[in-house]
């Protein structure tokens, strides 16, 4: 063996050393030998891999080594390893691929590595339409006789791996010969547990690309055979991963389940359901949750395919009511097995119940009440918590799902035992009934602001704010569905379009005011409190009538003064949990601070705005504002006060000027980049033609991020609609910029898509939107408002063919968004304003006329008011 063989051999022991030291060496060590020479560093590797005689660690820390070479978590940077492994010499690949595949089942460790490592290199290599031979390789490895049960094992766990990794269409014409590998492994006959497992977890990765082996009568009853066998297996995880693939398998293939529901899955997933056992009875209720969500679906597709006039492309079977008789009273049962010292990030039977139950009142409605009902009322008043929490949590759960003629006296008749439960001796029980009020105010929110009832809830819910940290998160998620709802239901005033009162406006201060102190609390770290009582004093700003102005303002000074004090506090912060509660405070202060702003009257907002931009000024200066989060806050808050102010804001532009060019240079985080492009847009508009002082400097920032691919492609559909509101706020004066605009807006509006990537086609229609809005502005802006065209307009004459060859574009594409018709409509108007009836022999042709009838039967209201009735 080569000498740098055994150093490197050394040094992969030293990968698992309890010494610091040792382990900073060996780190060293590893990104050197990688940085020199890589392609020898890999092949040392697998070397080390295959051969049986190295130690276990040297062997496991090897193919961690090699596999970190070939994959990442970062998609950008697995792209880039598996271009930089196909760049590789083909004797190379090779070599390490021998040793690799040589390597399974030799490990005695689990899992293996050297499955991985296979894994890993074919995720890279089949796409392309290499390793030919890969698939043959791994199916002989489990079926021959003589293969052992570590070869079995670990060439299954590859197999699973692969499927879970790649894209299912690269494997879908090699299914057969992998489900004969897997059905192999999984056969009662198989001895090895181990191998069974494996087996298992392997059907599960490769159900997606399986479809023409369910598609087939007899491979269907084979499959859905082995895999209800395997959920009888004593060995609990052999179990629990099939009754996952049977989880599965119902969401992927519904349409086949029929022969099989009474008979096998019906009580095959009861039984689960009932089990003792956390992990077993999860995946029978995750079943049922599945079927609930799928025949939801349905019953969607079903009602849009009557609208349409057409028969259905697929049908409900109602399972779930079918079922519901048997799965509630387990359900039930579920719910009073909850945890006593909870963490909320712990998933258990008795939360997965109460989803569950959700989901069957949404599938299900008013056939779930008498299912319910009856426990609800037995044991809502147990002398035992479990029982009456599991009675709230039932109450509130299938609340979603129920028609109002049937909610409506069901809640009316509960409320005065929700109210008293919000007193309980457990805390539990507080924080269910607190959740509840939640829903209410959220489902039916008229039950909660009846006059029988309001006092004695606002009563409970406001001694639940001093409660623990839990309770009072519910409660502030309370406080926010009811001011919504009292908003609501207040009758505006003809004039403001506004309440001038409502039925919170006594309760109004003193809500606020605990709301604030709630803010405050030392524990406000715990159960999301701080955020949850910061949300809940937007919503109660947001939703505030004419007579509680004085309490906003109140509050508007209330917030500023905290933003000065915690902007103060910076110097004193010393860990890095401190640092990210002071960031998480600022942005919760900026989010408040627009909501009180937008209630500030435009008298009122002048007196405040200094205080606030000095504020807003210094963050942008602090270290907070390098975290993107509190950037993006601070970049919206400004937005606010910029909307409130109108021209107002100008003296502030040279101050703030510099941090919105740090804005739009903020490639890195995106949402902040696109936050400042929207910022920019609000500038424009409230400063009109004042603008124009910045205009080259923001242009010029606009315009590189658009030719910069590292810009994230969100962000630049929003600067093509900023163009347009540019021009439209300084007319004429942007003439200078018209060129490289127009040739901008011809390149964008060539983009092609995957029109097999829904994901692609709302970009290309927000990308299409964003261009017609710059067009919409560009004509808008050079014609001006007199009562005949500006000439300036004319410099558009040559583009108009380009205009209007791209409006039909975007008329004869069938997957529009209504928005995109709707804004080419619009432009329809423009051209035939702004150049007159020579425009309409250009306009007048099938494709135009054809989007101009559609959006005309459009929901989209405004199209109504953008189409150029003259046309049609």
């Amino acid at each position: 063996m080569h000498q740098e063989t055994l150093q490197l051999i050394q040094i992969l022991e030293k990968t698992v050393s309890p010494d610091k030291n040792e382990l900073e060496q060996a780190s060293n060590f590893l990104e050197q030998a990688a940085a020199t020479n890589l392609s020898e560093f890999i092949k040392t590797l697998s070397d080390i891999l295959r051969h049986g005689g190295n130690s276990p660690v040297a062997r496991m820390a090897a193919g961690l080594q090699l596999k970190n070479q070939l994959t990442s978590k970062d998609p950008n940077v697995k792209l880039q390893y598996q271009q930089r492994w196909l760049s590789f010499p083909e004797e190379i690949r090779t070599y390490v691929k021998k040793n690799i595949v040589g390597a399974l089942g030799t490990e005695t460790n689990r899992p293996s590595s050297a499955a991985q490592c296979v894994a890993y290199v074919a995720v890279a290599e089949l796409p392309q339409g290499q390793w030919h031979g890969l698939i043959a390789t791994l199916v002989t490895n489990v079926v021959q006789a003589n293969s052992t049960e570590m070869q079995k094992e670990a060439t299954l766990e590859a197999i699973g791996y692969i499927c879970q990794e790649i894209d299912s269409e690269v494997l879908e014409s090699q299914s057969n010969a992998i489900l004969t590998a897997i059905i192999h492994g999984m056969r009662n006959t198989e001895p090895s547990n181990h191998v069974r497992l494996a087996a298992t977890q392997a059907l599960l990765n490769s159900l997606e690309f399986t479809k023409a082996n369910f598609d087939r009568e007899t491979e269907r009853n084979f499959i859905m055979e082995v895999v209800c066998e395997a959920t009888q297996s004593q060995d609990t995880q052999i179990k629990v991963a099939a009754l996952q693939c049977l989880v599965k398998i119902l969401t992927l293939y519904y349409q086949y389940m029929e022969p099989y529901m009474a008979q096998a899955l019906f009580p095959i997933t009861l039984e689960a359901m009932r089990s003792e056992n956390d992990a077993v009875a999860l995946q029978g209720i995750e079943f049922w949750s599945n079927v609930s969500d799928e025949e939801v679906d349905l019953a969607i597709e079903d009602t849009e395919a009557a609208e349409a006039g057409r028969p259905p492309t697929r049908v409900s079977r109602h399972y779930a009511r079918g079922a519901l008789q048997f799965i509630v009273p387990i359900l039930l049962q579920k719910l009073t097995k909850q945890e006593e010292l909870d963490d909320e990030d712990d998933w258990n039977p008795s939360k997965a119940a109460g989803v569950c139950l959700m989901l069957l009142a949404t599938c299900c409605e008013d056939e779930i009440v008498p299912h319910v009902l009856p426990f609800i009322k037995d044991n809502i008043k147990s002398e035992n918590w479990r029982f009456r929490d599991a009675s709230l949590m039932a109450f509130g759960s299938i609340l979603g799902g129920l028609e109002n003629t049937t909610l409506k006296p069901l809640v009316e008749q509960a409320m005065p035992t929700l109210i008293e439960l919000m007193y309980d001796s457990s805390v539990i029980v507080r924080d269910t009934a607190a959740w509840t009020f939640g829903r209410i105010c959220e489902i039916i929110p008229e039950a909660a602001i009846n006059e029988t009832f309001l006092k004695p809830l606002l009563e409970s819910l406001i001694n639940g704010l001093k409660a623990e940290p839990r309770v009072a998160a519910n409660v502030c998620w309370a406080f926010t569905g009811l001011a919504e709802a009292a908003y609501e239901a207040a009758e505006a005033n003809d004039e403001t379009s506004a309440p001038d009162t409502y039925c919170l406006s006594q309760f109004f201060e003193f809500i606020v005011q605990r709301l604030l102190e709630t803010t405050d609390r030392s524990d406000g770290a715990q159960a999301n409190l701080r955020p949850a009582a910061y949300e809940a004093l937007m919503e109660m700003v947001k939703n505030s009538p004419k007579d509680c102005y004085v309490t906003v303002q109140k509050t508007t000074m209330v917030i500023l003064d905290r933003l000065q004090q915690v902007l103060q506090m910076e110097t004193h912060i010393t860990s890095h949990s401190d640092r990210s509660q002071f960031n998480d405070l600022q942005s919760l202060l900026c989010g408040t601070l627009q909501s009180v702003l937008r209630k500030v009257s435009p008298e009122d907002a002048p007196q405040i705005s200094d205080a606030i931009m000095t504020a807003m000024l210094t963050m942008f200066n602090s270290n907070s504002c390098k975290s993107g989060g509190v950037q993006e806050d601070a970049l919206m808050a400004v937005s606010t006060l910029v909307e409130v102010l109108g021209e107002g804001f100008l003296k502030y532009m040279d101050a703030f000027k510099p941090f919105l060019y740090i804005g739009l240079k903020n490639h890195q985080e995106y949402q902040v980049c696109g936050t400042a492009v929207g910022l920019t847009g609000d500038i424009f508009r409230a400063l009109k033609v004042k603008a124009l002082p910045y205009c080259d400097e923001i242009m010029t920032l606009l315009l590189e991020n658009l030719g910069d691919n590292s810009v994230h492609r969100s962000v630049k559909p929003q600067i093509l609609s900023v163009f347009g509101d540019i021009v439209l706020s300084i007319g004429s004066e942007f003439k200078k910029y018209l060129d490289v605009v127009l040739s901008t807006l011809i390149q964008a509006s060539q983009a092609q898509v995957d029109r097999n990537d829904f994901d692609m086609i709302d970009y290309l229609n927000e990308l299409r939107e964003g261009v017609l809005d710059a067009y919409t502005g560009i004509i808008q802006g050079l014609k001006g408002d007199g009562p005949t065209p500006h000439p300036d307009v004319l410099l558009l004459e040559p583009h108009i063919p380009y205009i209007i060859q791209f409006i039909s574009l975007v008329a004869r594409d069938t997957e529009n968004s209504e928005s995109v018709i709707a804004v080419a409509a619009g432009i329809v108007g423009d051209l035939c304003s702004a150049f007159g009836e020579p425009m309409i022999q250009f306009l007048d042709n099938e494709p135009i006329n054809d989007m101009l009838t559609k959006g005309r039967r459009s929901r989209v209201s405004p199209l109504q008011l953008l189409l150029p009735v003259d046309l049609l």
